[in-house]
């Protein structure tokens, strides 16, 4: 793939293009307590079921007071925690932390992110979501039942949460990104609707793109959310199938990629070739690629480098894009 230099307009932009910024985020001595609002997707249980026979667990693997790092693993009950702003400005923005679809994490792609973003005003909902290959009917299609269920829900109840419902993001790091960007490009619904929440559209009204999965291929595969995903041995079809950048992104909403060059982890390669799908779509999209910051490193891992700079750029592309009153 050949990508020239209009392709990548926007890339690693200067945090002066968003106003107004962020409060300088500073490290507590003692951990921030959980919010206590949490909603559960699925008040009757979580559909395709039958066959689960897995335990629901929350490791801590901080041993540090000043910050969790938590996941959550064998998730049989999906919810959304729900973090009010002080000052809310009607946006909203559903998180989807990654976790190579082994697990999902608790806190550097949710809880970390949303006191960030609660901060500049935005309602926050951290999705913990069930696994692939924890023996749901749907198997890799179950997380994606749990993000159109939690995105009708924030839509549907969007007065009772204070929220404008054409105004509600979607952000996804990792194989959240994955996530993120399946609830972003497909446009069929992955279960039987249950109540008046399902009557609603799921998709969301700006997609951000942190360090995403993009490719179930090789040489740029993320093998772990791959295995996870899809199995030992994926067929041809079946990879391309759940590639984002082989789907059609056509009225997709506009899209901000964030990636660091030395990730390792998931190539950046991944955010290059969704950003050729995007363009090719006439998806309004952006990308911002940072010369190191590494896989993973949410709020907390960044401070102080470049890449500190990312929930500004988002920001100030959702200002631009309506996201955001100017």
């Amino acid at each position: 793939m050949t990508l020239d230099r209009r392709s990548l307009i926007g890339a690693g932009m200067l945090a002066t293009a968003a106003q107004p910024a962020l409060a300088r985020q500073t490290v507590p001595a003692i951990a921030p307590p959980d919010p206590t609002e949490t909603v559960r997707l699925w008040p009757a249980g979580a559909p395709g079921g039958e066959g689960v026979t897995v335990a629901a667990i929350v490791p801590e693997r901080s041993t540090d007071p000043a910050f969790h790092d938590r996941y959550a693993q064998y998730t049989t009950d999906p919810i959304l925690t729900v973090m009010r702003p002080e000052r809310p400005n009607g946006a909203a923005i559903l998180l989807i932390p990654g976790g190579g679809y082994r697990w999902s994490v608790v806190d550097k792609e949710g809880l970390d992110v949303a006191r960030v973003f609660a901060a500049a005003g935005v309602t926050c909902f951290v999705l913990r979501y069930r696994l692939p290959a924890d023996g749901w009917a749907a198997g890799p299609d179950a997380p994606l039942q749990d993000a159109q269920r939690a995105m009708r829900i924030i839509r549907a109840r969007a007065a009772d949460f204070g929220v404008d419902p054409g105004r509600i993001a979607s952000l996804g790091g990792s194989a959240g990104g994955h996530l993120t960007g399946l609830l972003a490009a497909r446009s069929d619904a992955t279960y039987a609707a249950i109540d008046a929440s399902d009557e609603v559209s799921f998709r969301p009204d700006l997609t951000v793109l942190l360090y995403p999965v993009v490719t179930m291929a090789d040489p740029h595969a993320h093998a772990g959310s791959r295995l996870h995903l899809l199995g030992d041995a994926p067929g041809p079809e079946r990879i391309a199938a759940w590639s984002l950048e082989r789907m059609d992104w056509a009225g997709a909403a506009p899209t901000v990629l964030i990636h660091a060059m030395d990730d390792t982890s998931v190539p950046p390669d991944n955010s290059l070739m969704l950003l050729s799908t995007l363009r090719a779509a006439g998806v309004v999209s952006e990308a911002h690629l940072f010369q190191e910051g590494g896989h993973g490193f949410g709020i907390r891992l960044i401070a102080g480098k470049p890449a500190a700079v990312w929930p500004n750029l988002v920001l100030a592309f959702g200002r631009r894009n309506g996201w955001l009153s100017a």
